[in-house]
Formats: C-alpha cells, structure tokens, sequence
C-alpha cells in the first residue's frame, strides 16, 4: 500500500476541482434522495434528543416554514415521532452553515465540479442577525426566508441561466488576494459575487425596485458568498473522496453536539467526538456562557484548504475572531505541517504567493499532536437568540485517533 501516492491521487484531484455555480433550485430538485420528510442539518448524524438548542431551532423554523409544523411543540412532535428524517447534508452532497437546515421547498445553489463530474449544494445566506441558521424561527426570519426563496431564488436563476455559471474556484483565488480567508471573511468575494451577478440582474428583472432590493441584499451582506463558497468547497473535496489507502480527511463537520470526520480511503464512515467552545470576542451583551458548542458545515473549507488554513492571507480577521496578525500567519504556518501538499489554485502573497496548505493527513495530526485550526461563529446556546460571536476553536483529537486506527484495521491488517 503506497499511501504518499493514494494521499497524491486525492489532493490532486481536489485542487483540480473547478466548482462552477450553475444554477438556484429547490432542494427537492436537485439533491439527491431529497423528500418531503427529510430536514438536512449541518455536521455529523444527530437525534432530536441530543441536538443543540440552535440546531432545534432550525428545525422547529424548517418545519413552520414548510407548513409541516405550526409551533415548537407540534414540530418536536414530528421529529421525535418519526414522522420526520434527519439526516446530515453532507450524506447529500450538500454543505449548510451553522445549523445547516435545508428542506425540500428551500431553493439551494447548485454547484457542479465541471473537472469530474460530481456536484454540490448549498443554500441562500440569510445575513447577519436573527436568521434560521442559528436557530431563529420567528415570523420576520421566516418572512426573509420565504422572499429569497420565491422573489430572490428564481430571479438568480433567470440570471445564472444567461452565461455558463460563476467560476467560484477563480472567485476564492481573488478573493484571497483582497484580504479574505473564505470562511469567516468574505467581504470580497461577496463584492466579487454581487459584481458579477448585477448585471445579470438587471438583465432579467423588469422591477427596478425588485432589482434594488436584491443588489442591496446581496451586497450589503459580507456573507454573501460564503454559501456558494461552501458548496465548491464540498465539490473540491468530494473530489478527493473514495481513494484506496488515502489518510486524507474530506470532511469536517460540527452539529452543536458532536464534531465528524470523514476519511477518502475510509468510505462513508464518521469518526466523531464532543464539539470544542470556540474561544474568541462576543457581540455586547454577551459572554462565553451564552454560546452554544461549536456548529456549522463550514469547516468544509479548512478542508478543501481555505478559512483558517489562509489566515496569513487575512490579519484583519483578527479584528473579529480574536487575536493578533502573527495569530493569523503562524496559524496557516502551523497548518502545513498536517497537509499533504500546497494548493496551486489558492496562493497568499504575503508568503510569496505560496500555495494555501490543503490535504489535511490524518497520521500527521496523530504523530504531531497538530489539530485542525478552525475559525467560526459563535451560536447562543438557546434557540431564537441569534450569532453572539466568533472565535477559533480545534476538533477534538479522539477523532483523528480513532479515524488512523480503523485505517489500520482496514489497511494493514
């Protein structure tokens, strides 16, 4: 078993990914084995019973929002009773930040690997604020939720449908050299994305007002992109997935409860253990006893090599997770230690244009004792409150451990 080489074929394959966004369609359209009854959430499998309270919100709010609940009680209900699946969107091809609910009705972009074949999926950002994906379901988020969906969905659709979609791949790339990391920054590349839609915009909508409101929604929203981002991330990744003898980690997913990993010579199996408290700065009024345990597929760009692998490409991250400039460089220093290789789409200029650290190698982590660094935002513990902050947080080590030896088993007998 040569595993540098199987570690080789893997990465390879993820830095040739090239994520094109194609479209916006329901879920239900588009995701594979998606239905009625199933509600996709971020991270690892999770039961009602051990979710998080932003992870119960989201669902509560999904259900309210697909007329299938209509108050806490009656969607618990469903849940506990059976008549509703959870099942993780990364089982799904897709990737949903913070709670990561996604539900039949929700129009996701879709996102196809145009290098391979496969694609990826990923719901509209909601913004800042009270907003479903921290476990908000009042009546203003689900008020937003229905006019992106039926107002701001189709609308980007009409206008994706004029050119041959948006090169995300080549969008990040920019974007790390304007001072963003891909996870909790994304100024440019929200700028970036709403630059390049706008006159698609304009093309397809008659309503100047409509045409107003979704520019300004999009581009007053630094997270924008990170929705779309996400999904090229699952993409590149997913790419690397399935190779015989690779140690290299595909996935990295939190549900609030639980933190999972996934390994491309391991198949679909998840390693998991207890989700860390992200360490970072808190919104007025709030503390570190407010926030819930760290949640969110977004990890799934420390992954695909971005986020807080890129740092050095954004110090003035700082300025919202924590920390110091020389936090953010030595941190994407650190990282290239636990990859395989140096990505050749994503380069920092402030290291000379070296490629990102990318290929996370589950042995190395073990043998060095380096987790993952991950950036974030921070959830309220209870549902409905909203983001109170953001921060780093790291993974815990049981999973990596665990993860090399079932390899064994697997591999070396």
């Amino acid at each position: 078993m040569n595993i540098e080489q199987a570690n080789e074929t893997a990465v390879t394959r993820m830095m040739a990914a090239r994520p094109i966004l194609k479209t916006v369609a329901p879920a239900r359209d588009v995701i594979p084995r998606m239905r009625k009854n199933l509600l996709l959430h971020a991270g690892p499998p999770i039961a009602w019973e051990r979710a998080s309270g932003p992870m119960r919100g989201a669902i509560v709010g999904a259900l309210i929002y697909e007329g299938l609940a209509k108050d806490w009680d009656s969607a618990e209900h469903l849940v506990t009773s059976g008549q509703i699946d959870l099942e993780p969107c990364h089982e799904h091809g897709a990737a949903g930040p913070m709670a990561g609910l996604i539900s039949a009705s929700m129009k996701v972009y879709v996102m196809e690997n145009v290098t391979h074949g496969n694609k990826a999926y990923s719901g509209l950002n909601e913004g800042y604020g009270k907003v479903l994906r921290y476990g908000a379901y009042s009546e203003e988020v689900l008020t937003k939720l229905r006019w992106m969906n039926d107002v701001m969905g189709p609308i980007l659709a009409d206008a994706l449908a004029l050119g041959d979609g948006l090169d995300i791949r080549a969008l990040l790339a920019e974007s790390l050299h304007m001072g963003d990391e891909g996870h909790n920054r994304n100024k440019a590349g929200s700028l970036l994305f709403t630059t390049k839609l706008a006159p698609l915009i304009a093309k397809v909508v008659d309503d100047k007002e409509t045409e107003a409101k979704i520019l300004q929604f999009l581009g007053d929203n630094a997270l924008s992109v990170l929705n779309p981002v996400m999904a090229a991330c699952k993409a590149m990744a997913d790419a690397g997935h399935g190779v015989a003898g690779s140690t290299i980690m595909t996935v990295m997913a939190r549900n609030g409860t639980d933190l999972g990993i996934r390994v491309s010579g391991l198949g679909d199996q998840w390693f998991t253990g207890p989700v860390g408290q992200p360490k970072g700065l808190y919104f007025p009024g709030f503390t570190e006893e407010d926030a819930s345990g760290d949640i969110g597929d977004s990890t799934i760009t420390e992954t695909a090599g971005i986020g807080a692998f890129a740092m050095a490409s954004a110090p003035a991250i700082v300025t919202f997770i924590s920390g110091t400039p020389e936090l953010a460089l030595n941190t994407t220093l650190k990282m290239y230690e636990i990859t395989h290789g140096e990505h050749t789409a994503f380069t920092i200029p402030a290291l000379g244009f070296r490629g990102t650290p990318v290929g996370v190698d589950i042995r190395k982590v073990v043998e060095l004792g380096i987790r993952p660094q991950i950036n974030t935002g921070i959830a309220h513990k209870d549902a409905g409150v909203g983001q109170v902050g953001a921060g780093l947080v790291l993974p815990p080590m049981n999973v990596f451990e665990e993860a090399l030896v079932a390899y064994a088993e697997r591999y070396l007998g």
